[in-house]
């Protein structure tokens, strides 16, 4: 029997968040207990409108969704349409959701869930830290109550993509990312965690890795056929939601990245708190820099260990890229393949 993993995802859900979304639900081991929304890629609000459809669309409509925190801590709200779409999920239409958000708050659901199953818990934080960080703010346990904090975010031995130096998660909102690093990889946290036979540190992936899950057409072309459908005319409901969403995406990095296909950062994410084997990392200090008048919100790596200061994150440094999009394309095929047919019954 598959050892089952309790997952909270916290998304701003764009389109490699409803990727992610559509990866977990379609991965045996994952407990999916709840998704917590938070502004980044769209504001929040649609945020939650796309997470509730694309559930739905995966036949999990059982799944809490609550809304969180609609404005970063401290900044205003950046949002990336030219990126995502201005609904965030790009050219694909989904039929309004039919159940309603949770009538918890989302730094409430982190919270009393953590508290719940103390050790349980993987929470992968696929958007801007600002639900995170609040949650660690209410509850200064929450670090050691999880089993793993996952982060997609920052760039820490490659360009940005926001700015020359920045990461879009984290800069949409790095006093949270401060907040969060610090707490979560506190000496004290780490030494708790490791005497309770968890990871010390929380594992983050950013653009050094995430960029290496590169989607191209083959691959949707691959999946579509494991899900008995045609990218290019699709019938099945996922597959043409993804071919749909993916276009917009596709034609997005044509114009700024130079290739036709799209990075699929959150899901690799996700696949690698799932699998830690799919990634290497290195056990690093860094900080996020909140004053530059042209680096907000870089994350600062400490690669030479200069400032003598412990390691706070788990860096991956590699990422079997490969073994990671041939899961997405047989996990995610398979799910689609599978609603199909129930829907002929």
């Amino acid at each position: 029997m598959t050892e089952r993993h309790p997952v909270i995802l916290d998304v701003d859900t764009g389109i490699d968040d409803s990727l992610a979304l559509l990866y977990a639900c379609a991965s045996p081991e994952v407990e999916l207990v709840a998704a917590t929304c938070v502004a980044g890629n769209v504001d929040a609000r649609q945020v939650a409108v796309n997470t509730r459809a694309v559930l739905e669309l995966a036949d999990r409509a059982d799944v809490e969704v609550a809304l969180g925190r609609e404005t970063p801590l401290v900044r205003p709200l950046t949002t990336t349409p030219e990126t995502h779409g201005p609904r965030g999920i790009g050219y694909a239409e989904l039929p309004p959701p039919s159940r309603p958000l949770s009538r918890r708050h989302a730094v409430d659901l982190l919270v009393d869930e953590a508290r719940r199953r103390p050790g349980e818990l993987t929470l992968v934080a696929l958007g801007p830290l600002t639900n995170v960080a609040l949650a660690a703010l209410r509850e200064p346990e929450l670090p050691v109550l999880l089993r793993r904090l996952v982060i997609m975010g920052g760039s820490y031995r490659s360009p940005g993509n926001t700015a020359p130096t920045t990461e879009w998660n984290i800069s949409v909102d790095p006093d949270a990312a401060a907040v969060v690093f610090t707490h979560f990889g506190a000496p004290e946290v780490q030494a708790a965690r490791k005497s309770a036979g968890l990871e010390p540190r929380p594992l983050a992936l950013g653009l050094d890795v995430t960029e290496k899950a590169k989607l191209t057409p083959e691959h949707l072309t691959a999946l579509a056929a494991r899900a008995g459908d045609d990218a290019h005319a699709p019938r099945t409901p996922i597959v043409r939601y993804l071919a749909d969403a993916l276009r917009f995406y596709m034609e997005f990095h044509s114009r700024y990245d130079g290739f036709y296909g799209a990075f699929i950062h959150d899901p690799l994410a996700l696949a690698a708190a799932l699998d830690p084997s799919l990634v290497r990392a290195e056990a690093l200090a860094v900080d996020v820099e909140l004053g530059g008048i042209l680096t907000t919100g870089e994350t600062v790596t400490d690669w030479r260990r200069t400032w003598g200061k412990p390691p706070n994150l788990d860096i991956a440094v590699e990422a079997d890229a490969e073994a990671f999009l041939a899961r997405f394309v047989e996990r995610v095929g398979d799910l689609a393949a599978r609603l199909a047919w129930a829907r002929t019954l």
